[in-house]
């Protein structure tokens, strides 16, 4: 059984953001259930754990050593490798590959000091790698730093992992539509409908026309800030019926 859990559905302020005393924010801090971490998952199969991004600073208190294999970062922002600057340090020999878009930046002292890591050469757009039971193939998406979504296949599902991003390029779109129909599209929008689209990720407007342009069986819209939530709270019933916000702890089985 191989099983996609979100450790985190937030955007880079998370919910709640720090000093907002908005409805959704003091939703949050009366109920855990409503709190979002930074924007990563940890797809479970087994042969150990695939980290898709590291934004959390607690990875090393929620999995041993032994059970990370591999972490595949979509970009260097830091919402989104902050975990990597605890999870280098160890006494291990035994190194855990990165998996990464060409980014000769990186972040801060990661690719001079990577510990444990081991930074592998940037994953080519199209070219799919297989783990065991499982395929991953990265996708160009459109964002500030070089970045990557990921089609992940298994033997019964197909899921594209699309954050951070505002719109698709042609060539991401144009291959998905290419292939069979996904099963799951877990897909960037952080904000409300905007009259002016936000730069770097999508709207509620954009994230439901990717939506219908791909026709997935299911939508889980994550990368989630606290306007979003606010305007989602008083505006219940908007969404599309095979549309979700996704919550921090879901798992989808794959």
């Amino acid at each position: 059984m191989v099983e996609l859990e979100l450790l985190g559905t937030g955007d880079a302020g998370r919910v709640p953001l720090w000093g907002c005393e908005c409805p959704a924010c003091d939703r949050a801090r009366l109920d855990e259930r409503y709190r979002r971490r930074p924007c990563s998952a940890a797809l479970h199969a087994r042969d150990g754990i695939t980290l898709i991004d590291a934004g959390s600073t607690d990875l090393a208190e929620r999995f041993t050593f032994d059970e990370i294999r591999r972490i595949w970062l979509t970009h260097f922002h830091m919402d989104h490798v902050q975990g990597l600057f605890h999870l280098r340090w160890s006494e291990r020999i035994e190194r855990i590959p990165v998996y990464r878009p060409e980014d000769d930046k990186g972040a801060d002292d990661l690719y001079k000091h990577p510990g444990v890591l081991s930074f592998q050469p940037p994953c080519r757009p199209f070219e799919s790698r297989r783990f065991g039971a499982i395929s991953v193939t990265p996708l160009p998406l459109n964002h500030s730093r070089p970045t990557q979504g990921l089609l992940i296949e298994t033997a019964h599902t197909r899921l594209a992992w699309l954050t951070d991003t505002v719109g698709l390029p042609d060539e991401t779109r144009d291959f998905l539509l290419g292939q069979p129909p996904l099963h799951w599209l877990v897909l960037d929008c952080s904000v409300p409908p905007q009259e002016i689209p936000p730069r770097n990720h999508n709207d509620l407007n954009q994230a439901l026309t990717i939506h219908n342009i791909l026709a997935p069986k299911r939508t889980l819209l994550t990368h989630v800030g606290q306007r979003l939530d606010t305007w989602l709270m008083e505006h219940p019933g908007e969404l599309p019926e095979d549309v979700t916000i996704a919550t921090d702890g879901m798992r989808i089985g794959l």
